[in-house]
């Protein structure tokens, strides 16, 4: 048999085929072959191969035959194996459906996918809308939408279907959880979660009723037990009080609740809902605009209550009383029911008084304000007085002073010369009297003009030294004034008056024995000593030496002072800011305390002749300052002070001006004064680094009130220093004509 023959055989015998039919096809073959090779007369040796290829394939046919015989022997076996095992399989699952039907509990079993395997009829029992819907194949997130469409499972207070559908999918994917779960009328189970080893899951339901009824019947007989204790006291409360439970639930409440109410006893008992007790006393009460019922029914049925309820309503009969609500610590809540008409009222009438007495005090305020011009007027126009007065009689007692000095000392006798000297003596203390109404009515008319600045002690000590050296001399007294270096900062002529009373003062009360003027350093702050050997001041009398026209020695002459000295001290020293404190004790003498803030040692200022010299520098170029401030006062005055120093000075109100000129002019600027607020544009620091960008590192100043960190800090960075207001002419000398660098 050729290769193509035996191809085409095997082309009709499909293996697929039984044995048998493969057998009848063979035969069928060999039948065909016989007949063809009958046939066939023409060549008999052709015949006789083809007989003898037909008996080959006769034999192969055979040994095919008896192959799939085996084959076909095999395969039964197989399926009566296979067979069996499908019949145990399906044995083994009718025994595990009945061994899972008959737990006590509800069971399920979804596999790695989450499809559901089996479940026992127990599985969601308490749930028959649903309970047929329970069948295998069923996906785990539809079974939680399909359970949750029940109208027998129970939702916690304040969760949503769909609230439950979310927190139900979010705990599967938890490998273990337990929870408690309402299904049907007042029926609970116990509903746990576990994963199996292959990924699935199995579900246990549990009901666990009886427990949760004999729980809550044992917090009920705790709840009664302490009703009993809390009701005597809530008895004794004015206000209404009833407590609910968790479930909204009225547990306890006192007769003044019911009395609020207007309820009668039997529409009130253990037990009555929330809502059943707001239905009947809904129409009691006038909530006010845009509040209602509703927001406290609102908050009862909140989740979680963490803040407290409260409001307040009114009855038609005018009464009004205010609701408070707060949750407690195991989800109940309490309500109070106060009547607050009386304190209403009484908050009403105090509204009403105090309206009154606001305007009697407006009446009186204005005639305190009418009063007090009338005082500030009255002491505007005695101090004019004083000041003309004091003028005028100062102009006479000069020309008396000059004629009694033209007198010559020759013409008069001893008697004569005495009687002089005793004129001239009283025409100088009325020159001191005058001088000192002067100084009294400037510091009480707030027209004082003082001009802080540094001020050297020791020069000023010096001077005092050399005017009161005599007088205290003529009376036998030694005078002490102690050398110092101290600089301090005040006004200097003021300074000056302040030592000079104080100096002149303790003269005057003291018999013997010296005097001393010393500056000691305490802390951070410079003390001027005036300490005398005098007679002392009592305690009660070291407030009144500073008063005016008030002198401890009654029988003190006027030539001696009218008592203006320490008023003058204490005025100064106020209007200052230097505290002033006595230490004295009769017999034992007296200390004034003068506490001066320092100040840096001022540079020696030009003299007026000297204002072009210094307006140069030390090649005789004139100085060329770029001032930039944006208050015209302020600039006009600080152009006529430089002016006058032979400075010249380019004055701009910007930055952004003062750059553009420059820009324009090309000009470089000796020395640059700015201010830090320069209005809505750039500020002091922000011109001051563009400027340096542009022209180098220029000595600058940046000129402000603002004393903060935060800008010292910023002109620290930028390498600047800071002038603050009021400017002190001597450390803008220094800046000018000192070192030539702010930096």
């Amino acid at each position: 048999m050729s290769p193509d023959d035996l191809q085409a055989a095997r082309a009709l015998v499909n293996p697929g085929d039984t044995p048998e039919r493969q057998n009848e096809k063979l035969l069928t073959i060999v039948g065909s072959l016989i007949r063809h090779a009958e046939e066939i007369t023409e060549d008999r040796g052709a015949a006789w191969v083809q007989f003898e290829r037909a008996a080959m394939l006769e034999e192969q046919v055979r040994d095919r035959t008896r192959d799939l015989e085996r084959a076909l022997d095999l395969l039964n076996a197989s399926n009566a194996r296979l067979a069996e095992a499908h019949r145990e399989t399906e044995a083994a699952r009718l025994n595990l459906a009945s061994a899972i039907e008959t737990v006590q509990e509800g069971f399920a079993l979804f596999d790695a996918n989450d499809v559901l395997v089996m479940c026992n009829s127990r599985f969601n029992g308490l749930l028959p809308d649903i309970r047929m819907q329970m069948q295998p194949g069923l996906t785990f997130t539809r079974y939680v939408e399909i359970a949750a469409s029940s109208r027998h499972l129970g939702m916690p207070d304040g969760m949503t279907r769909n609230d439950w559908v979310r927190m139900r999918l979010m705990r599967h994917q938890q490998h273990h959880f337990i929870l408690t779960q309402q299904m049907g009328e007042d029926r609970w189970v116990q509903v746990s979660e576990h994963r199996t080893r292959e990924g699935g899951t199995v579900i246990l339901q549990t009901e666990v009723t009886d427990f949760i009824r004999r729980e809550r019947e044992a917090r009920g007989r705790r709840l009664d037990d302490q009703a009993a204790v809390l009701r005597p006291t809530l008895e004794h409360l004015k206000i209404g009080v009833c407590l609910f439970d968790v479930r909204l639930h009225l547990l306890v409440w006192n007769e003044r609740l019911a009395e609020f109410l207007t309820l009668p006893r039997n529409r009130l008992w253990r037990g009555m809902h929330f809502d059943a007790l707001l239905e009947q006393v809904r129409g009691q009460f006038i909530f006010p605009g845009g509040h209602s019922a509703r927001q406290l029914s609102d908050w009862v049925r909140r989740a979680r209550r963490i803040e407290t309820f409260q409001i307040e309503v009114t009855r038609e009969g005018g009464q009004v009383y205010e609701i408070f609500a707060q949750e407690l610590p195991d989800g109940g809540f309490v309500v109070s029911l106060e009547d607050i008409t009386e304190v209403r009222s009484t908050l009403a009438e105090l509204s009403r008084a105090n309206e009154t007495l606001e305007a009697r005090v407006t009446e009186r305020t204005c005639e305190l304000e009418d009063a007090l011009a009338s005082a500030e007027r009255a002491n505007a126009s005695r101090a004019r007085f004083v000041a003309a007065a004091s003028h005028d009689l100062l102009q006479p007692l000069s020309a008396a002073k000059l004629y009694l000095a033209s007198l010559g000392d020759d013409a008069l006798t001893v008697p004569a010369r005495r009687t002089l000297d005793k004129a001239q003596n009283a025409l100088l203390s009325v020159e001191g009297i005058l001088g000192a109404l002067l100084d009294i009515s400037r510091l009480e008319s707030g027209r004082a003009a003082i001009d802080p600045c540094a001020v050297p002690l020791g020069p000023v000590f010096r001077q005092l030294a050399d005017e009161f050296a005599p007088a205290a001399a003529l009376k036998g007294l030694r005078l002490r004034v102690r050398p110092t270096e101290a600089v301090v900062f005040s006004d200097r002529a003021y300074l000056r008056r302040i030592l000079q009373n104080l100096i002149s003062n303790a003269i005057r009360y003291t018999a013997k024995g010296s005097i001393l003027v010393a500056a000691r350093r305490r802390g951070g702050l410079w003390r001027v000593e005036v300490r005398d050997s005098g007679q002392g001041i009592a305690e009660e009398h070291q407030e009144l030496i500073f008063r005016e026209f008030q002198r401890i020695d009654a029988h003190a002459s006027a030539s001696e002072g009218m008592g203006l000295g320490l008023a003058i001290v204490d005025r100064a020293a106020a209007l200052l800011g230097h505290p002033l404190s006595l230490r004295s004790e009769p017999g034992c003498g007296s200390t004034f305390l003068l506490d001066l803030v320092p100040g840096a040692r001022p540079l020696a200022l030009p003299e007026p002749g000297q204002a072009v010299r210094i307006g140069r520098d030390a090649e005789g170029r004139e100085l060329v300052v770029l001032l930039i401030e944006n208050d015209p006062e302020l600039s006009r005055a600080m152009v006529q002070l430089l002016e006058k120093w032979g400075v010249s000075v380019l004055d701009v109100p910007s930055g952004e001006e003062a750059l553009e000129l420059i820009e324009a002019t090309g000009l470089v600027p000796d020395r640059c004064l700015i201010d830090y607020q320069l209005g809505a544009g750039m500020s002091g620091l922000d011109c001051l680094a563009v400027l340096r960008e542009r022209l180098g590192d220029v000595p600058a100043l940046i000129v402000t009130a603002d004393r903060s960190e935060e800008l010292a800090a910023e002109a620290r960075a930028l390498g600047v220093a800071v002038l603050q207001k009021p400017i002190l002419t001597e450390a803008l000398s220094e800046f000018l004509f000192g070192a030539g660098s702010a930096s």
